[in-house]
């Protein structure tokens, strides 16, 4: 019982919760203002530059709100140095493109005309299946329904569709349909599992992908959205 005492309260003091408390609220507000400050009408998703700015502020805030020997006017001072590097370093990148993009990365193709890009395939940390899981939760049915699809800096897929009456075959998205078949038995049009190149038969003994080189199939469907 001893023990538990000593984890949950240690040696309390009822005036020095009080100050905690009033520590809290200060600080609390602090963040806000300097949030406010920073520019930010929301947080939505964040970018990686962004959330360092508030992990720091985060860090600088957590540590006076219950030590008693940091006086908040630490976390003033550290507060006004990120605002300040933080406003310096957007007045920099509004005027170096390579600076925005070191801070912040490139918006990446992920799908052109209905198929996967792999030329930059190696320029961003999202495996095929999280590409997937993202383009099912804006009900797309197959890669055929797309024109075009970025993946934006903060981590959001945007994507063009196609008018109905251009939707093209295309690679299957949901697992029920996303299935291997042998092209020897079956008739196409198929789609590659890797690349989502469609082709309607094989001009060789090779099945081999011409965009990939790979010689996973399945087959194509070209429904209309929904």
């Amino acid at each position: 019982m001893e023990l538990i005492e000593n984890i949950f309260a240690g040696d309390l003091e009822g005036i020095f919760l009080l100050e905690i408390f009033l520590r809290t609220i200060v600080m609390f507000l602090l963040v806000l203002i300097v949030l406010r400050l920073s520019g930010r009408r929301g947080v939505r998703q964040l970018t990686l530059f962004e959330m360092a700015i508030i992990i720091s502020l985060g860090s600088a805030a957590g540590d006076p709100m219950f030590q008693e020997d940091l006086p908040i006017f630490y976390a003033i001072v550290v507060f006004t140095c990120v605002i300040l590097v933080y406003k310096l370093i957007i007045w920099l990148a509004y005027r170096s493109e390579k600076l925005t993009h070191l801070l912040e990365g490139k918006v990446l193709p992920v799908v052109k005309n209905g198929e996967f890009d792999i030329k930059h395939e190696n320029d961003n940390n999202f495996s095929q299946m999280e590409f997937f899981s993202e383009l099912r939760n804006l009900n797309i049915e197959h890669l055929g329904q797309v024109k075009e699809g970025v993946l934006e800096i903060d981590g959001t897929l945007s994507v063009l569709f196609y008018p109905e009456d251009q939707v093209r075959y295309g690679l299957p998205l949901f697992p029920s349909l996303f299935i291997s078949v042998d092209v020897s038995r079956e008739q196409g049009p198929f789609a590659c599992m890797y690349c989502g190149h469609v082709v309607s038969d094989f001009a060789n003994d090779s099945k081999s992908c011409q965009r990939c080189k790979k010689k996973q199939w399945s087959k194509a469907i070209n429904t209309k959205r929904v």
